[in-house]
């Protein structure tokens, strides 16, 4: 599936207020965290991840969620999501008025009991009740699928099963699926391999590809993706955030070396890069740490 890239436009789905920051060992307040949407916001990134409605005793660093989403600046054409694990976490994200969540399952078996403490198949027995009780609120649901090209604790996982797992989130009408490199183990031959696979069974649209950056592969991922028609790429700003459940799981593909890319291939994202790294440094500043985008460390 090599081959030239003849995608022209390209969404970013901003996941650094949620992704990145709940891996941060600080806990920010929801002014600064509200603060920092905003300003992605500003840099005109469409769809961004603002909060998890989880439980802060799991997950501190997302607590006053709620309390997050009320504080934002609505602007036209930018959708605010936040990630739900369950009816409570939903009905939460509903009342404070979030009409876009994402859900989170796994490929592998032993990295969703250790990640939502419930094995594949009674997760997504939930899930399909939450997309019911979403789409009855009028609220839309896209998925993560985690361990999607390997597993730290089972090693290499099947295509068939992220195909199979895919397509149940789709019949449960998920509007689309992220493909998520977890533990940033994937290459350009596996994005190839795997997304071949899935668009012989559901639309390419229908997919995101989520990348690591463990290996320093995850733009040689992302082309790989475009060469396969794929469009929606998930980043952080900065490059913040990894995963609590993967060990030696680094950073997110950092949106402004996402987008450096995606200017020089001449591929419209309507993103203002020199905004985002504006947005970076504000969070970085309230972190206490350098953040590891290759392009916020040229500009410094």
């Amino acid at each position: 599936m090599s081959g030239p890239v003849a995608v022209t436009r390209a969404t970013v789905v901003e996941v650094g207020p949620r992704d990145g920051l709940q891996n941060e060992s600080v806990h920010l307040d929801p002014a600064t965290r509200a603060a920092f949407v905003d300003a992605l916001a500003a840099a005109g990134l469409p769809v961004i991840e603002v909060a998890a409605f989880v439980s802060p005793r799991w997950v501190p660093q997302m607590a006053d969620a709620a309390e997050v989403v009320r504080r934002l600046t609505p602007r036209p054409g930018i959708r605010y999501t936040a990630l739900v694990p369950n009816l409570q976490g939903l009905a939460d994200a509903l009342d404070a008025g979030v009409r876009e969540v994402a859900i989170f399952a796994a490929a592998s078996e032993t990295f969703s009991q250790r990640n939502i403490n419930s094995d594949i198949a009674r997760s997504l027995a939930t899930y399909a009740e939450v997309v019911r009780r979403a789409h009855d609120a009028g609220a839309r649901v896209r998925a993560y699928l985690s361990t999607a090209f390997g597993c730290p604790y089972e090693g290499p996982v099947p295509i068939e099963r992220v195909v199979d797992i895919s397509e149940r989130l789709a019949l449960m009408g998920v509007f689309q699926t992220a493909i998520s490199d977890t533990i940033g183990i994937a290459h350009p031959g596996q994005v190839w391999e795997l997304v071949g696979a899935l668009v012989a069974r559901m639309p390419v649209e229908s997919l995101a590809l989520h990348f690591h950056d463990t290996r320093g592969t995850a733009l040689a991922n992302v082309l790989a993706g475009l060469q396969c028609g794929v469009t929606t790429f998930d980043s952080s700003a900065g490059g913040l955030g990894g995963c609590p459940y993967a060990p030696g799981a680094a950073g997110n593909l950092a949106t402004e070396d996402l987008i450096y890319m995606l200017d020089g291939l001449g591929v419209a994202t309507g993103v203002d890069l020199h905004a985002v790294v504006a947005a970076s440094r504000l969070i970085e500043s309230k972190i206490g740490h350098p953040l590891p985008s290759r392009y916020l460390q040229a500009q410094r």
